[in-house]
């Protein structure tokens, strides 16, 4: 019996997605609610599973997109057991002395290399893909014809061109041979096509430059007396909560307060109107291979420390798992990137529409300070306030900084909320 696999919903505005890779080759024995694909929206990464154990059969190729619903394979039950058949190359005779047999996974190829590759009588199984998950593309193909053209090197006369080449003005046009002098480009560069989770990055990216007044403002901070605190109590703090006691708490924690001193920072725009939130969702961006996601973190003024980092910390690894939900990643009101992580010691971060501003943490960094009119050594950090001018004036930009810099310096007003 076939049960189909189909494209799952995985959000309300989502439509379509596309097919990042297969998790397992056409003809794959699979369990009943096993990842068997990766899917990319414009959102998120989303894994597809096996409605049933069997063998797959795989519909739909990578790179190509889908409609939510559509079919992209079928799972036959009961034929897990059964060797893939592959239908352009013969089953490899079984290994002797008891030795597992091996079986060779067919090359994937996108449409125009498969196409070359026909009429350049290039055989796919030697070459090596540079496409995502091993794709051969149609600069992997080209790669290979100069070298059957190597020896006119010299001549007058340039090499005649393949039927495919002349006839077809969408195919690439006849190579000519190389002079002996310029150095080939092959692997001077890479192209890859954008993923829709990175397009939809920088849709959102250039959207918020030109719908936002965007300014930012800065101030530092002296992060000596929330160093002393995690120094103190870490390892009491990690046998008790099963988690470390990071920065990012201490930032979220203070975030909240200067949210509810200065709510415009918290608020957006709606058309004509000004929308401000009683609840306090804090983003929190994340660096993944796929780029940038902000999952957020619900109600961030009802939680503990330990529950903030706990948090953050199974929020960023479902990210980096590429199983964060279309879910986690939308409704919140103000965001936390932290830029110094990678070394960075000042920055302008950019808005995450809709929301008006994002707070951007940096490096710590030992710099000479007046303290008491005398000069001492602390670790110092920068911070950096983006914020949209139509709704936030500087004096609230401004004060909103200053109350997050008194509550990490005395990080007891986080304990007293005052």
């Amino acid at each position: 019996m076939s049960v189909e696999i189909k494209v799952p919903p995985v959000g309300e505005s989502v439509t379509e997605g596309t097919i990042g890779r297969w998790l397992k080759a056409n003809g794959a024995a699979v369990k009943a609610n096993e990842p068997v694909c990766e899917l990319e929206t414009d959102k998120a990464m989303t894994e597809v599973m096996a409605p049933v154990s069997g063998r797959l059969a795989i519909a739909a190729v990578e790179g190509q997109k889908v409609a939510i619903g559509s079919v992209i394979g079928r799972v036959e039950e009961g034929a897990a057991q059964s060797a893939p058949a592959s239908p352009s190359k013969p089953a490899q005779p079984a290994k002797r002395n008891g030795e597992a047999q091996s079986v060779v996974a067919e090359p994937i190829l996108s449409p125009a290399a498969r196409h070359l590759a026909a009429n350049e009588g290039i055989d796919p199984h030697q070459l090596t893909g540079s496409g995502r998950g091993g794709r051969i593309l149609k600069e992997d193909i080209l790669a290979h014809v100069p070298s059957r053209v190597a020896s006119t090197v010299g001549q007058t006369v340039p090499p005649e061109p393949s039927p495919i080449q002349a006839g077809k003005s969408e195919l690439p046009a006849p190579i000519q041979a190389e002079k002996p002098d310029v150095p080939a480009k092959n692997g001077r560069e890479r192209r890859e096509r954008m993923t829709p989770i990175r397009v939809r990055i920088a849709e959102r990216l250039l959207a918020a430059q030109q719908n936002a007044a965007i300014l930012t403002t800065f101030n530092e901070a002296d992060m000596s007396a929330i160093m002393a605190l995690r120094t103190k109590y870490k390892e009491s703090f990690q046998k008790k909560h099963g988690v470390g006691l990071g920065f990012m708490s201490f930032f979220v924690k203070a975030a909240v307060e200067a949210l509810r001193a200065y709510p415009a920072v918290n608020a957006s725009i709606d058309g004509g109107d000004m929308v401000f939130h009683n609840y306090y969702d804090i983003g929190v961006a994340v660096s993944t291979e796929k780029g940038l996601m902000v999952p957020v973190l619900r109600n961030a003024d009802d939680l503990s420390f330990a529950g903030i980092e706990k948090g953050i910390a199974a929020l960023a690894q479902k990210a980096r798992d590429n199983k964060i939900g279309v879910s986690d990643l939308q409704g919140g009101t103000f965001t936390i990137t932290n830029g110094g992580i990678f070394g960075s010691l000042l920055s302008t971060p950019i808005l995450n529409p809709p929301q008006s501003a994002i707070l951007g943490m940096h490096a710590i960094q030992k710099r000479p300070v007046a303290v008491n009119d005398e000069v001492v050594v602390r670790p110092m950090m920068y911070l950096a306030l983006s914020y949209d001018h139509r709704l936030i004036d500087g004096r609230e930009a401004v004060s909103f900084l200053v109350r997050m810099k008194d509550c990490l310096e005395s990080p007891e007003r986080l304990l007293l909320e005052i």
